[in-house]
């Protein structure tokens, strides 16, 4: 007699035929009735609407976001071509979103199709599709395909995008901007139609961020060619721009223009730097008498079960998984090991910054060591591969609970070196700190232990302007999450910024 066990295997093996090269959504018919039921029941798949399925998890509770957030563009490709073959494409909003690497699942997308019906399609946890009827398919050359999904060239998209775009998404608007090569693209989308209020609008976006040949040269053709143009900047007044480079990768030109916007809001919230520290042998006894303290809540905040006893057994040299089998197998020793290790080398980085170190190229160069040093343990256990300690990610990482999906694994390589660009550059120690962790926590370069790492790089930089070290405690992880989402999300730094300052004047009065 076949055994469950035996069944769901059979299932399991049928579901992994379907799972090559990556594929995480299907038809139901792809899969037999009772094969079908039979992984839905055991959580190895999930029902998006009738006649889908997404890839899922037996530990996954009903609740968690991560699997359908995980296959959601993927989902809206598939569920587009089967619907409407090629005749589909989404609207220039959000086509200039992914351009500019904003990974946000929005809670709409707008498919617009001769074939839509104007109909709404609820998917799961409050998303869905809105298929829009349109009469004609744009002409080929505006559109393009990216990972399934068709998308407006950005040329075209910005010819099409309403004057609201450039207030509601600035940054996006700049990324893309930017990355024009020239202004002939968009010069003949603006010729052929006769937009001469959007050649305008783009005329003065154009200038906004610093490119005056772009904008003289679409008025002056424009003009010459019979239109009347009156240019107009679609921005806010009040919205900064930094000079991003069209050379570079979408993602840079992001974080240097979100690093620009954010600047102010932090200062303002942030308290006087004290300065680096004359006595800096008091700054690290301050360090070292409250790492226990850190550990616990850093460790606490990612769901580790860690008390100050387990914490002080591995400062103490107690911890010998060579010879205990429990210190071996325990996932919560084995993170305290690995914190303990890291944090030896981050006080060591902290020295240095208080002496006078450059906080943004020493923090460069040591991060990759405090993450072999956090999951170190857990290699020598034999928990996890020695190629995990390799350095970044290779493949796509989702939030439980978050709507932000951290960039591509193919843009983190670019990611980073911009980031500590923009550390190194940072006059104010306040911005490097509160952007540095975010920043770190929204690339999420490693596969796990992002938010240690951020911690770190926060305190670190922290340093920079003599300010204590500072804990976030696991009692306040419901609201420094939910500021981090603002931050990712709405792109408002204020929350976290605030958090980040209320944090740092309570370490400043046990400091003093």
């Amino acid at each position: 007699m076949v055994t469950p066990n035996e069944k769901l295997a059979a299932s399991l093996a049928q579901l992994q035929k379907l799972q090559k090269d990556g594929r995480r959504v299907f038809r139901s018919g792809e899969l037999t009735r009772v094969h079908r039921e039979r992984l839905v029941g055991s959580g190895f798949l999930r029902e998006v609407m009738k006649g889908w399925l997404i890839s899922s998890s037996p530990d996954a509770d009903p609740g968690d976001t991560t699997p359908w957030f995980a296959s959601f563009w993927e989902f809206c490709a598939a569920y587009c071509s089967f619907r409407f073959a090629a005749d589909w494409h989404l609207s220039p909003e959000q086509s200039l979103l992914l351009h500019a690497e904003n990974t946000v699942i929005p809670q709409q997308v707008i498919i617009y199709t001769p074939k839509g019906a104007n109909n709404t399609v609820d998917l799961l946890f409050g998303t869905s599709l809105y298929d829009l009827r349109q009469k004609e398919m744009p002409p080929d050359a505006d559109l393009v395909t990216r990972d399934g999904l068709r998308l407006f060239v950005p040329e075209a998209a910005l010819v099409r995008v309403p004057e609201a775009f450039f207030e509601r998404y600035p940054v996006e608007a700049q990324v893309v901007l930017s990355g024009i090569r020239d202004a002939s693209d968009i010069l003949g989308r603006l010729l052929d139609g006769g937009h001469s209020v959007v050649a305008g609008r783009l005329a003065g976006a154009f200038r906004r961020i610093g490119r005056a040949e772009v904008a003289d040269e679409i008025v002056r053709v424009m003009k010459r060619a019979g239109y009347a143009v009156r240019e107009s900047d679609p921005f806010e007044a009040e919205q900064a721009f930094g000079t991003l480079s069209r050379a570079q990768a979408p993602i840079v030109g992001r974080l240097q223009s979100l690093w620009e916007t954010m600047r102010e809001p932090v200062r303002a919230a942030f308290p006087d730097a004290p300065g680096l520290p004359k006595d800096t042998k008091a700054y690290l006894s301050f360090v070292d008498d409250i790492y226990q303290n850190d550990a616990y809540h850093s460790l606490s905040i990612e769901g580790y079960r860690v008390t100050p006893e387990l914490i002080e057994q591995v400062r103490a040299g107690d911890w010998d998984p060579e010879n205990h089998d429990a210190d071996r197998q325990s996932r919560d020793a084995l993170a305290a090991r690995g914190y303990w290790q890291a944090f030896r080398l981050v006080r060591s980085a902290v020295g240095e910054i208080i002496g006078g170190g450059a906080a943004g190229a020493l923090v460069r160069t040591a991060h990759r060591d405090w993450y072999g040093e956090l999951f170190q343990p857990c290699v020598a256990a034999g928990l996890i591969a020695p190629s995990a300690l390799a350095g970044y990610r290779n493949d796509a990482v989702y939030l439980r609970g978050s709507r932000h999906v951290p960039p591509r694994h193919e843009a983190v390589r670019d990611a980073m070196p911009a980031l500590f660009d923009l550390l190194e550059q940072e006059r104010e120690p306040a911005v490097r700190a509160v952007l540095g962790h975010w920043l770190f926590g929204y690339i999420h370069p490693y596969p796990d232990g992002n938010g240690r790492m951020a911690r770190f790089v926060m305190n670190a930089m922290l340093a920079s302007g003599g300010y204590p070290w500072t804990v976030i405690r696991v009692e306040d992880r419901d609201a420094y999450l939910a500021a981090l989402e603002s931050a990712s999300i709405d792109q408002d730094i204020a929350p976290f910024a605030q958090f980040v300052a209320e944090r740092v004047q309570w370490s400043l009065e046990q400091a003093a």
